[in-house]
């Protein structure tokens, strides 16, 4: 093994004299590609390290937004659970200002749901849609039309274009 690696150095070398190029040319131009590629593969080795962190930056930048969202939303919800409690601790209070309270509530909650772009859907009236409506029961009525929604048992909501929760209809006819 050894004698046909020096056989095949004798022959390189016969090559490059030959080909009238100096053996000291020659070695100079492998040490300059071998530098060459060197810094390519050190290049290429950064580039992955690069690419490495951006990995692991974006998965951390996912996490946070995440975590930062469901505070955001949360947050805006607490002034509903004080007002909730705020009613639970009166000691006294008569049918009128008790419900007067719920629907301070209410409509604080609801305002809070319509800052955070949900949309509130499914009234008696409208047109049944089974990509918003889930229909638990039917009812023949003549005053109706026909895939009429007759009544809510809960209403739909929607954040844009994705549907939160389905709303419960009973449909007409």
């Amino acid at each position: 093994m050894a004698n046909e690696t020096i056989e095949k150095n004798e022959e390189v070398i016969e090559e490059a004299q030959t080909e009238d190029t100096p053996v000291n040319e020659t070695d100079a131009k492998i040490e300059e590609l071998e530098k060459e590629l060197a810094a390519t593969k050190e290049a290429h080795i950064r580039t992955l390290a690069e690419y490495d962190n951006y990995r692991k930056r974006s998965v951390k930048e996912k996490e946070s937004i995440y975590a930062d969202a469901k505070v955001s939303c949360l947050s805006e919800l607490l002034p509903v659970l004080d007002n909730f409690d705020r009613a639970m601790n009166v000691q006294q209070a008569d049918a009128e200002t008790y419900k007067k309270g719920m629907e301070m509530i209410n409509t604080s909650f609801i305002e809070i749901l319509k800052k955070l772009g949900v949309e509130a859907f499914g009234e008696k009236g409208e047109e049944f849609d089974p990509n918003f409506h889930n229909a638990v029961m039917s009812v023949e009525d003549d005053e109706l039309g026909e895939n009429v929604i007759a009544e809510v048992f809960n209403k739909g909501y929607k954040l844009g274009d994705k549907v939160l929760r389905h709303a419960v209809v009973k449909v007409a006819n």
